[in-house]
């Protein structure tokens, strides 16, 4: 079974958790070892269960504590070269540098990079699979390219950013320079770009859809789900919502029959 979930999704900090039997990737980690530990806990890990952790890019909400939680608890940490120059992880036990639009094999999993828009030195994003299944996770990006749709096109569940409202961005208290990036084609989804975003995908297949890193200052849980509803109709259980100081509890998808071994 694959299952995921998060330990918070915001500007203050990110981490998602994949599972596939005794693979445990962590995505990102944007908290404090002991904050970490803590929000791991609510799920019923410990650090030292992580088979490795996923860097989609070296901004402090998604890496600020990953080169401590992989010391500590001798974890690999897989990340592109252009992250890993960025010097914001040093200090990691072990490393090892994908390119963008690899696969490769984690344990039960295997993980697919996906390059994205945004304002960082390499950055990527990242849909995994097991056992006939796959779930996209699909944030911090400024635009959608046709090639982002292509690689996220089919998943059964999809963790998406919808970042901000633009009416809100634009009246709020962000200086200037810093609105024009939050907007830019290198920054964030608004919650208009993501909602025409999942049209393109299709969400027949989709188990899961989680509405993630709702920014704090410049959305609210009502306009997002406002735009989702607008090409999702009335939204249902298959809808969770991402929080920043909870993220979301466990989802999981069953295998599809007779594909319950590992990729080779």
């Amino acid at each position: 079974m694959l299952r995921f979930a998060s330990l918070g999704s915001g500007s203050k900090g990110n981490a998602t958790v994949v599972a596939a039997g005794d693979t445990v990737v962590l995505i990102d980690c944007g908290f404090s070892l002991r904050e970490t530990r803590r929000r791991l806990a609510l799920l019923g890990l410990q650090p030292e269960q992580l088979t490795a952790i996923l860097v989609t890019h070296e901004h402090s909400d998604h890496s600020a504590g990953v080169s401590r939680l992989a010391r500590q608890c001798n974890i690999p940490v897989y990340l592109t070269q252009g992250t890993w120059n960025s010097g914001r992880l040093e200090g990691c036990p072990e490393v090892v540098c994908f390119n963008c639009e690899h696969r490769f094999q984690i344990g039960h999993l295997e993980v697919e990079a996906v390059a994205v828009p945004h304002d960082a030195r390499e950055p990527c994003q990242f849909r995994l699979h097991h056992a006939g299944r796959s779930v996209g996770v699909l944030t911090d990006l400024g635009s959608v390219t046709s090639h982002v749709v292509e690689r996220f096109r089919g998943c059964d569940a999809l963790v998406l950013e919808f970042n901000h409202d633009l009416e809100m961005l634009h009246s709020g208290s962000y200086p200037a320079a810093l609105k024009r990036r939050v907007a830019g084609d290198w920054g964030h989804l608004n919650n208009q770009q993501a909602a025409a975003l999942l049209q393109q995908l299709g969400m027949e297949k989709l188990q899961h859809l989680v509405v993630a890193h709702i920014s704090e200052n410049n959305n609210c849980l009502q306009r997002a789900a406002s735009a989702l509803a607008a090409v999702y109709g009335p939204l249902d259980e298959r809808v969770v919502f991402a929080a920043q100081d909870r993220g979301f509890d466990w989802l999981r998808l069953a295998a599809v029959a007779g594909q319950g071994q590992p990729l080779q």
